[in-house]
């Protein structure tokens, strides 16, 4: 039996779920989220709790019963309290702006870089070289990071670039020069 999938998901209170066969809609005070889930999993709610079954012991089944668990749990903890990733920017003239939209990124090139936001993911600068982006969706709060992390990853000399906030950027020596 899957360990991650035969337990239950606790339900907070001011969170409300809707399960209509194979699509379950959360609602909470950060905002609403629904899914399409595999049909062959049962997902059922008791009480404060949502159970998530296989029907068999086959491997697809299997497969599919953690990470449907793991999806809708991930819905719960979104609309409780959401999700948040910290990108750091590294480099000489490298920084972010915050506008309306989203944020222009100056990361060395010879133009400013529009990145636009997408709807329910926000993004904030605390400082011009930090960029925090939060949001409901923990798909839609990592995609965002990686799409700004992409313009400019960091490099292995210098360590210059866009990286996660914790990430380690293993460097390199360089050339050793003449004697």
């Amino acid at each position: 039996m899957s360990r991650i999938g035969k337990r239950p998901i606790p339900v907070p209170a001011g969170v409300t779920v809707a399960i209509n066969g194979n699509m379950v809609s959360v609602k909470g005070p950060k905002g609403e989220l629904s899914r399409s889930l595999p049909a062959d999993i049962i997902v059922s709610q008791e009480g404060s709790e949502i159970l998530v079954k296989r029907p068999s012991d086959e491997e697809r089944h299997k497969a599919l019963h953690g990470l449907t668990r793991t999806l809708v749990a991930n819905m719960v903890e979104g609309v409780t309290t959401g999700f948040k990733r910290v990108l750091e920017i590294t480099g000489v003239g490298y920084k972010a702006e915050i506008k309306p939209y989203g944020a222009l990124l100056s990361l060395g090139f010879s133009h400013q870089i529009e990145y636009k936001a997408p709807a329910g993911v926000s993004i904030t600068a605390p400082n011009p070289t930090t960029v925090v982006i939060e949001g409901a969706s923990k798909e839609h709060v990592g995609q965002v990071a990686a799409e700004i992390r992409s313009f400019r990853k960091p490099e292995p000399y210098k360590g210059k670039g866009v990286k996660y906030q914790g990430e380690v950027v293993r460097r390199k020596a360089g050339k050793a020069g003449g004697k």
